[in-house]
C-alpha cells in the first residue's frame, strides 16, 4: 500500500490556530484552507485531503461537515478543534460524535494533534476499498457489477450479442437484472446512439396496447384528436426492449410476430405500412417454453424472439459478488446516508453472504438503501440490513455437520474470491496446505476459478449439490 498524502484541509475560524498549524507543517503537513463548503469541493477536486481539521466555536453555524451529504466531503476524516465549555452544548457533541473522527480541546498540543491526525489518515487509507469491477454504459448511468466467473460469462455473451442484429431474449428470476443487460446490449452495440425504449408488457392497458406500440392516425377512434407516433416506430435506429414479454396478450402477439417479420408497422386507422429500421429485445421471468405448452403463448413467436438467449443468473448462483454489489451501491447512494456512516462491517459481510437473496439484487439494494439509514454506528452491522444469522441457516441445515460444511464452502469461495482464484494464496489466507484446500473444493464441488464441478454447484443457503440450469 502506498504511504497516503499528508494533505491537511481546515475549515472555520483558524485564526487562533496559527501556531499550531506552523507547528503542523514543521512535521510534514501540508495546509490548505477553505472558508465554506464550496470552496471545501473545490479544494477536494485539486487536492487529495483525505482528513480535516475542524475549528468549532460558537459563531459557528455551518461547516462543511454538518450533515453534508456529498460523498467527497462525507469520505474525510475529520478532526475537530473546540473549546471545552462547547463540549457542554448538544448540537456541539452531536456534530463531533456524528461527522468526526475525534476532536481535541483548547489548549492545544501540536504534538498530540500531529498523532491524532496520522491515525485519522491511516484509518482513511483502510477505507480504501478495491475497485469494482464493472461492466458500464458510455453515459456512466447504468454498470453490471462483478467479477465472478458466472458474470465474465454474461459479459462475453453480452458482447458477443451486442456485435448482432438479431433479436434477444433474455431471461432470468425477477430482481436479476434483465433491464440493465438490455441496456448494455444496447450500449455495446452499433445502436448505441440510438434510442433505447421500454415497454412494460404487463403494465400497458390492454385497450391501448396496440396504439401505444404501433401508434395511430388521427381520428382512428374516439378521443384520437391528433396522429401518434407508437412506441416501435420512435425507436428508429435504436432497440426497443419488451419486458415481461410473456404477459402480452395473445391477440396483441400476432400483430408483434407480423412486425418481426416484415419490420414495418401498421398505426391504427393507417392506410399503408411504415417500416422501421429497429432491434428488439424482449425479456421474461416466466418459462415461455411451458406457456406456449398451455397455449398461452404463440410457438411462433416464441421461435422468433429466442434468435439469440441471454441468461441473467441468480444472486445466490455468484455470492462471491454480494459484497462488491453491496459496496457499489453503498457508493452510489452515499448522498442518502449519514456522513458517520463509513461501509459494512465484517459480520455483515459474513451475514450477507450466507442469506439467499431470493429477491436477488433488486432485494439487495433495498435492504442496503435501508442500512445507510437505519445504521447509527461508524459501519453497517447485518440487523441494519433486516438480517439476523438465524435468518441465513437453512431448515434442513439441522446438523452440526451440516451447519459446519455451510461455513467452510463460503469461507472457501470468500477467499478464493479475495485471491483472485490462486489456490496457493486462498490457502495461506486459510491457514491449510494447498494440498488441503484442494481435498475440500473437491469435498464442495468448487473448482479453483470458483467455478462449478460436473455441472454442479454448492447452493450457499443448504451447502447441498444444485444442477445449474444451463443458458
Amino acid at each position: 500500500m502506498m504511504e497516503p498524502s499528508r494533505q491537511l484541509m481546515t475549515v472555520g475560524n483558524i485564526t487562533a490556530l496559527q501556531d499550531t498549524l506552523k507547528q503542523l507543517s514543521g512535521y510534514g503537513w501540508s495546509i490548505h484552507h477553505a472558508d465554506n463548503t464550496q470552496e471545501a469541493m473545490e479544494l477536494l477536486n485539486r487536492k487529495a485531503c483525505r482528513v480535516g481539521l475542524a475549528a468549532i466555536d460558537a459563531s459557528t453555524s455551518s461547516l462543511p461537515l454538518e450533515a453534508d451529504t456529498r460523498p467527497g466531503l462525507s469520505q474525510v476524516q475529520w478532526v475537530a478543534i473546540i473549546e471545552r465549555d462547547l463540549l457542554q452544548h448538544d448540537k456541539a457533541r452531536d456534530l463531533i460524535y456524528g461527522a468526526c473522527y475525534a476532536y481535541q480541546a483548547h489548549p492545544l498540543d501540536a504534538r498530540r494533534l500531529d498523532i491524532l491526525l496520522e491515525s485519522a489518515l491511516g484509518i482513511e487509507s483502510l477505507h480504501e476499498a478495491p475497485a469494482i469491477p464493472t461492466l458500464s454504459c458510455p453515459d456512466d448511468d447504468y454498470h453490471m457489477v462483478g467479477e465472478s466467473p458466472v458474470m465474465q460469462q454474461l459479459y462475453r455473451t453480452i458482447h458477443k450479442v451486442a456485435a448482432a442484429e438479431a433479436p434477444v431474449l433474455i431471461t432470468g428470476e425477477s430482481g436479476t437484472g434483465k433491464e440493465l443487460t438490455a441496456r448494455a446490449i444496447h450500449a455495446h452495440s452499433s445502436r448505441c446512439h440510438g434510442p433505447f425504449n421500454v415497454v412494460n408488457c404487463g403494465a400497458l392497458p390492454s385497450g391501448l396496447i396496440q396504439s401505444e406500440l404501433f401508434g395511430h392516425e388521427k381520428g382512428a377512434f374516439t378521443g384520437a384528436s391528433q396522429r401518434k407516433i407508437g412506441i416501435i416506430e420512435s425507436s428508429q435506429e435504436g432497440t426497443l426492449f419488451l419486458d415481461e414479454i410473456g404477459d402480452l396478450p395473445l391477440d396483441m402477439q400476432v400483430n408483434l410476430l407480423r412486425f418481426l417479420e416484415n419490420l414495418k408497422v401498421f398505426r391504427v386507422g393507417g392506410l399503408q405500412e411504415i417500416p422501421v429500421d429497429v432491434r428488439v429485445l424482449a425479456a421474461t421471468h416466466v418459462d415461455l417454453e411451458r406457456a406456449v405448452e398451455r397455449g398461452e403463448f404463440r410457438e411462433d413467436l416464441y421461435h422468433r424472439l429466442n434468435v439469440l438467449q441471454v441468461r441473467t443468473p441468480a444472486l445466490r448462483e455468484h455470492p462471491e459478488d454480494i459484497e462488491p454489489l453491496a459496496r457499489f451501491f453503498f457508493q452510489k447512494f452515499s448522498a442518502e446516508k449519514p456522513s458517520r456512516v463509513r461501509g459494512f462491517s465484517r459480520d455483515c459481510a459474513v451475514v450477507m453472504r450466507q442469506h439467499p437473496w431470493t429477491g436477488n439484487i433488486r432485494e439487495l439494494v433495498n435492504r442496503v438503501r435501508r442500512s445507510m439509514v437505519m445504521c447509527e454506528n461508524r459501519l453497517i452491522i447485518p440487523s441494519d440490513m433486516g438480517l439476523e444469522r438465524r435468518q441465513c441457516l437453512s431448515r434442513d441445515a439441522d446438523t452440526l455437520q451440516q451447519v459446519r460444511d455451510m461455513a467452510e464452502s463460503d469461507a472457501i469461495r470468500a477467499a478464493l474470491a479475495r485471491n483472485k482464484h490462486k489456490v496457493l494464496h486462498a490457502a495461506r489466507e486459510l491457514g491449510v496446505s494447498r494440498v488441503t484446500l484442494y481435498r475440500l473444493l473437491e469435498k464442495h464441488g468448487i473448482d479453483k476459478n470458483g467455478g462449478t464441478v460436473d455441472g454442479k454447484a454448492v447452493d450457499p443457503s443448504t451447502s447441498r449439490f444444485v444442477q445449474l440450469t444451463s443458458t
